[in-house]
């Protein structure tokens, strides 16, 4: 697959929650390539100073643009935040390995995602809508500043469960409490999980007692983005591996969750 370096303009920076923030950039080359799961890495700083390294984010969509979704948390994601419309970004990607489609005869298509691990969902959907699967969404958030209205799942047919922390949205409590919406058989369900790592445990340990099969998407701090620093490295059945070339996309069973 094709990677890309190129100069992008902004086309719109949004605020879609107190929390969370979603950016599109005009990148009809890059839309092409991309596949779900996968991530592309931004220079935040236009001099490539501070900070030096580029920033990852799981692609939110690709149509007709590209838009990430993200949390400001640290100095990175606050410049990408005083983003304007027509500014310009330097965009490196796709890169990682994308999710695996579901099995043929999977019926339903359950997507578990935690806080800002929704981040490479909204993609996937907009594959799996083709596929005519049964797709259902389980998200967990800290509390209502975590929440959004998650319009464009809905209106790509996915089924809309949410669980926060405080139980000011949605049910009260970790996402786990949703798991039974999970269909229990005898259809065949594929899982995809993002998210914290107890989170992606929890989901794990859900699918092995049920004898279920998925992906999980990895989340590790990276700096070259490209497996040779191995700074992003994570234990697997495997060995150790690189969640920005191995991955971020594993099967669910592979990854040992700490």
């Amino acid at each position: 697959m094709e990677k890309i370096q190129n100069i992008y303009k902004v086309l719109a920076n949004e605020r879609l929650s107190q929390q969370y923030w979603r950016l599109v950039f005009d990148a009809p080359d890059l839309s092409r390539e991309v596949k779900p799961g996968q991530f592309v890495h931004i220079r935040t700083d236009e001099r490539g100073l501070q900070p030096f390294f580029r920033r990852p984010f799981s692609v939110y969509r690709a149509q007709k643009y590209v838009e990430i979704f993200y949390d400001v948390i640290g100095p990175g994601t606050r410049l990408l935040m005083s983003k304007k419309k027509g500014d310009t970004l330097d965009v490196l990607g796709p890169l990682g390995t994308p999710f695996v489609m579901p099995p043929a005869e999977t019926r339903q298509v359950v997507m578990v995602a935690g806080g800002i691990g929704i981040a490479p969902m909204l993609i996937l959907s907009d594959v799996l809508k083709m596929k005519k699967y049964e797709l259902l969404l389980l998200y967990g958030g800290r509390d209502r500043g975590h929440v959004y209205p998650m319009k464009e799942f809905k209106d790509n047919g996915v089924k809309v469960h949410i669980a926060t922390d405080d139980g000011s949205v949605g049910a009260k409590g970790r996402v786990s409490v949703l798991f039974d919406k999970i269909d229990k058989g005898p259809s065949p369900v594929f899982i995809y999980t993002c998210g914290p790592n107890p989170m992606m445990k929890a989901v794990q340990a859900f699918a092995s007692e049920k004898g279920l099969a998925g992906q999980a998407a990895c989340e590790e701090i990276m700096a070259c983005g490209l497996g040779a620093c191995l700074g992003c490295s994570i234990e697997t059945a495997g060995g150790f591996k690189t969640v920005c070339y191995d991955g971020p996309c594993f099967d669910l069973d592979e990854v040992k969750f700490h």
